[in-house]
């Protein structure tokens, strides 16, 4: 983690405090958040659905995901889920600052599902592209049994 703290904008020489911080999220990925302590409270963009708007990180296995559900609801925090979306189960909550945060954990797979989920990917694309619907392609990963798809 870096955090920096200024009291001018580098950019613009514009007088606001502020304390940027900076996550490191794997994979040579980094997160950074914005803490303003002068500005008004930042809302979300209303014309996407609540739900869309979040951040995820993968956890290493479902001890790990539960042990942080109970650890978060012991901070007072609503927790939703653990919710299974076939290749993996989440838990959902919102930080301090309203970001929605995703905790997620891959489910085992055969790698025969895997490749055919691959496959599909650029016909589910090609479809959706043109229709603006959900394809059914990969229905089978939220039915019981493997289908004839």
């Amino acid at each position: 983690m870096l955090v920096f703290a200024e009291s001018q904008v580098p950019s613009t020489k514009e007088p606001n405090p502020y304390m940027h911080v900076f996550l490191d999220a794997g994979m040579g990925n980094v997160l950074a958040f914005f803490e303003l302590p002068d500005s008004p409270e930042m809302g979300r963009d209303t014309n996407t659905p609540e739900w869309v708007q979040h951040i995820a990180f993968e956890v290493a296995d479902m001890e790990a995901l539960l042990d942080y559900k109970t650890k978060v609801e012991a901070a007072g925090i609503e927790v939703l889920g653990p919710i299974d979306h076939s290749l993996f189960k989440s838990i959902y909550f919102y930080d301090p600052n309203g970001h929605r945060l995703e905790l997620a954990v891959n489910t085992p797979i055969s790698q025969e599902k895997m490749e055919k989920i691959q496959s599909l990917a650029p016909a589910m694309l090609e479809e959706w592209d043109r229709t603006k619907l959900p394809p059914r392609h990969t229905g089978w990963l939220h039915e019981k049994e493997l289908g004839s798809n």
